[in-house]
């Protein structure tokens, strides 16, 4: 299988621990764009622990189906540690899954507003509980090999917490 620059060991050990478990992810991201969604559909039986995930890119949409802060988002354009909080708790509830992950941040500069660093933050929820939220940051690149370099580091941090959990 050719892993376009997923961390497949990383993934499959997931889905290890999750198969074991009886446990199921879902994903909301932003700045990965979907690579988190793709990351895991990879999995070795990923249908026994993927329940799946969304996409959402504005306030419009983070505020309707993740049930962001409307304010804070507008005041932050949607990239804070309380709203990738705000996204993994929804999408534990919208697919009913054990854990939740979501991502929002910034995979490219906004110099008209100031942005320059490539940074994101992440949050990782199991099942009403924060486990672990955390800003990471990625080097100048161009957007896609940024958005593998998020992905990657949030699967590392995710099978860290998924080792950690006891049911």
């Amino acid at each position: 299988m050719i892993d376009y620059g997923y961390d497949l060991d990383t993934i499959n050990n997931i889905s290890d621990i999750l198969k074991h478990k009886g446990e199921t992810l879902a994903v909301a991201e932003s700045v990965t764009a979907g690579q988190l969604q793709v990351a895991f559909s990879l999995a070795e039986g990923a249908t026994q622990i993927f329940q799946g995930g969304i996409t959402a890119y504005n306030i419009g949409q983070k505020s309707r189906h993740l049930l962001i802060d409307p304010i804070h988002g507008a005041n932050c354009n949607c990239v804070s540690e309380k709203v990738a909080d705000q996204m993994a708790a929804q999408v534990v509830s919208l697919f009913a899954a054990d854990w939740g992950i979501a991502i929002t941040g910034y995979a490219s500069p906004v110099p008209e507003q100031n942005i320059h660093d490539l940074f994101a933050y992440y949050t990782i929820y199991y099942r009403n509980k924060c486990i672990k939220h955390e800003r990471i940051t990625a080097p100048h690149n161009d957007i896609l090999t940024v958005r593998l370099h998020f992905t990657n580091a949030v699967l590392r941090k995710f099978y860290d917490a998924c080792r950690t959990i006891n049911i």
